[in-house]
């Protein structure tokens, strides 16, 4: 019996040693959360963009000497409205395309999503190695995906498809076992409670209860928030939500945020780090060396949304985004590559093409991607960079963009337990000496190729 006791003692003494961790709001307790390990791993995801701004799909290009965030079309509200530099490029479309007496809000009855297939979609993302998808929630214009209660009148079950969008896409994406989260707005440009003196007005009867309505209801694997620069987080109230986030939701133990919470907060608190389109905040620009997981978002072209307006030399060759891939994967970090489908439900022809032919690569060489880490002793990468590296327990792969037409040296390792090509069973010849690994160009040809773009050596054991 008094062993019994102290058995049961010790238990109850024990349990909450091994209970979570309580997260309070605070920057220090929020940042001492552990970027679960999932996200890490996965490597590729898919950024959807997709709205009333798929009506208009439209915004300048490069090819109209504007800057990087001049041609995302999702801003196209916002372009149209608002003076600035741009604006004329926006009012003189839209005066030609829908005259000038149609309001932003007429586009609901364009956007009617009546092509839209959530199993396509996701056998597109499955077939492309992507291991998460995030689907805009809403973005600034405020319209959301789902029947959200704080968007009465604005959401696509009470107008435009009258479907709930987000929630047929969540269970055709989770069916893949691929995991889903959702970019949310915290900012609305037009909502009247938006602004300094009603901002908590904004906060306690819009923007937390959609978000924990989001949360509670779909059951997200990543929260991406966007649209923090207006207010710093203690304005915003961020670490409020984010205690709740991992102390009392149902994804608390599992889901992963990102940096955009305030003003001050990229590359600084919360969860992984952000890049767009290589422009850091609070970084290494150069380096992307940075303390937590990070990801690099961007679209195929120019704009997240649909842009009507881009060419095909706005978009990036399959080829320049395998290799995208491979540069933020082998500096320890993520590609969330954007797709902006079409108001009717269509993911343009061409991004399929690009992600098919990114699925393609991966599926021969996947296994120098998914799971790896950067390499300590990866020489610098630079803008002339062919060689990168990446990690995986002992094993090291290289990972080149060009077939080598000379022998490949590397330092830093401990003698390989074998040197292979991945996807090719032609034998590959290699030399240990003095601490230095060289490895002679296998014979490939266009008839035992492996893969395009790009090609994994791997060095079985070979990390010290």
């Amino acid at each position: 019996m008094k062993i019994k006791f102290l058995i049961l003692a010790f238990c109850f003494v024990s349990a909450p040693l091994f209970a979570q961790k309580t997260y309070e709001s605070t920057w220090e307790s929020i940042d001492s959360r552990p970027v679960p390990t999932w996200f890490e791993d996965a490597k590729f995801g898919i950024f959807i963009h997709w709205g009333l701004y798929s009506v208009p799909a439209y915004s300048p290009t490069a090819r109209d000497k504007v800057g990087v965030y001049e041609r995302y079309a999702e801003w196209y509200w916002k372009r149209w409205q608002d003076p600035s530099k741009t604006q004329h490029f926006f009012t003189d479309f839209h005066n030609k395309a829908f005259g000038p007496n149609v309001k932003y809000q007429d586009f609901t009855q364009h956007f009617k999503a009546e092509l839209f297939q959530p199993d396509e979609w996701a056998r597109l993302f499955e077939n492309a190695g992507a291991k998460y998808v995030v689907l805009t929630s809403k973005h600034h214009e405020g319209f959301t995906l789902w029947p959200s209660k704080q968007s009465w009148n604005w959401n696509a079950v009470d107008v435009g498809p009258h479907r709930d969008l987000l929630g047929d896409l969540t269970k055709a994406v989770k069916n893949k076992n691929i995991k889903m989260g959702y970019y949310y707005s915290l900012l609305e440009w037009y909502n009247p409670l938006y602004k300094k003196e009603t901002l908590n007005e904004y906060i306690d009867q819009h923007m937390f209860p959609q978000m924990k309505d989001l949360v509670n209801t779909y059951h997200p694997d990543l929260v991406w928030t966007d649209g923090e620069w207006d207010y710093t987080s203690d304005k915003l109230r961020s670490t409020e939500f984010l205690s709740w986030l991992y102390n009392q939701s149902p994804v608390r133990e599992s889901v992963v945020v990102n940096d955009r919470w305030g003003k001050e907060t990229r590359s600084k608190h919360g969860g992984f780090y952000t890049t767009e389109y290589d422009l850091v905040h609070n970084g290494d620009a150069n380096g992307l060396d940075f303390a937590r997981p990070w990801e690099e978002c961007r679209g195929i072209a120019g704009s997240f949304g649909y842009n009507r307006n881009e060419n095909l030399e706005d978009y990036s060759s399959s080829e320049q985004l395998v290799h995208m891939l491979i540069n933020k994967v082998a500096r320890g970090g993520n590609l969330l590559l954007n797709i902006g489908p079409t108001a009717d439900g269509r993911i343009p022809v061409i991004m399929q093409q690009r992600l098919t032919d990114i699925g393609s690569w991966l599926k021969v060489n996947g296994e120098a991607i998914y799971s790896t880490r950067k390499w300590a002793k990866a020489p610098k990468v630079t803008p002339t960079t062919k060689q990168y590296f990446t990690q995986k327990g002992n094993d090291l792969y290289l990972i080149t963009t060009e077939f080598p037409k000379i022998p490949l040296q590397i330092s830093g390792l401990k003698k390989p337990v074998s040197v292979s090509l991945l996807g090719s069973d032609v034998a590959v010849r290699s030399t240990f000496k003095n601490g230095v690994l060289t490895i002679s160009p296998p014979a490939i040809t266009p008839g035992n190729n492996p893969s395009q773009y790009a090609w994994a050596f791997k060095l079985a054991g070979a990390s010290l």
